[in-house]
């Protein structure tokens, strides 16, 4: 996440942009966390190399236009941005409620309140780009620059307005950071998502395999499935909990239901019949050793 707008009481993102592979993404008004509902922008090829890029995204009737160093990349009309959007709290460099960060560093930042014309986009790129930023007397609209040139300090000041400074806190933490976050607010469309599912589960199945041979084998402990699924959930809920206090980590209800479900696989798997004749064939084994040592 790049930047992004966030209405703390309805935790809602009206606004955000984020990076996605080497393209950039807008996502709109509905996003509730991690994704918004409504469809999105996806402009390719943005952040191709490393050197710096100018991006201009403006929105008014007409729709929502991109432009990449001056020039016009992609126009979507049935995109809208609107002012309202705009509002709230705005955060710079990662997301407002999880852990979400961009590692790019952002060189220069305006905001106006109107639609810029494609004429006004060139000439903005190339003032830009030859040293010479917007002059907040002279640039109608200009309601927020940040120049990023302080290089001391914890403010990022904004030359318009000193009342919405960009604060950096001294330590990384994440504004408003979930507690078991709800699953349909964890999902994440892309492969990304699922393969940390499947290393959820996948990683919890050995615990269910091993604790489940204690408490059957060893401990003798009556329902010992359930106590085993029983004691996997409650180390998921323990990890869950203790992340929710780190701010590099995210504490949410997903990783719980797959921990639990990992642990019941790992039952199901212990149960099935081969593993028995197994422990049983070592039982077995074990008792020759045992009594061949007796003899001895």
């Amino acid at each position: 996440m790049i930047l992004a707008f966030y209405w703390p009481e309805s935790r809602v993102v009206p606004f955000a942009v984020r990076q996605w592979a080497t393209g950039l993404a807008l996502e709109p008004e509905g996003s509730h966390g991690h994704f918004p509902v409504k469809s999105e922008i996806y402009i390719g090829d943005v952040f191709g190399s490393l050197k710096p890029v100018f991006v201009t995204i403006t929105s008014g009737e007409a729709g929502t236009a991109a432009y990449v160093d001056g020039k016009l990349v992609k126009r979507v009309p049935s995109f809208i941005v609107s002012n309202r959007d705009l509002t709230g709290q705005f955060v710079v460099g990662g997301a407002p409620a999880f852990t979400y960060n961009w590692s790019g560093q952002v060189k220069g930042l305006a905001l106006y309140d109107r639609d810029l014309s494609a004429a006004e986009v060139s000439q903005s790129f190339l003032g830009w780009t030859t040293g010479s930023k917007p002059d907040s007397a002279k640039s109608a609209g200009l309601v927020a620059l940040y120049l990023f040139d302080e290089r001391r300090g914890n403010v990022v000041h904004n030359q318009v307005d000193s009342a919405t400074n960009l604060l950096i806190p001294e330590h990384f933490f994440v504004l408003h950071e979930q507690f078991l976050e709800k699953p349909w607010d964890e999902f994440r469309p892309g492969w990304p998502y699922w393969k940390n599912v499947g290393i959820n589960v996948v990683g919890f199945i050995p615990l269910g395999f091993f604790f489940h041979a204690y408490f059957s084998l060893l401990r003798k402990t009556k329902q010992s499935v359930a106590v085993t699924i029983a004691f996997g959930f409650a180390v998921s809920l323990t990890i869950e909990v203790l992340q929710a206090f780190l701010p590099t980590r995210g504490s949410g209800m997903t990783d719980l239901i797959t921990n639990t479900f990992g642990t019941g696989l790992g039952v199901m798997a212990f149960r099935h019949k081969a593993v028995p004749a197994l422990v049983a064939a070592l039982e077995a084994r074990a008792q020759k050793l045992t009594y061949a040592r007796r003899d001895l």
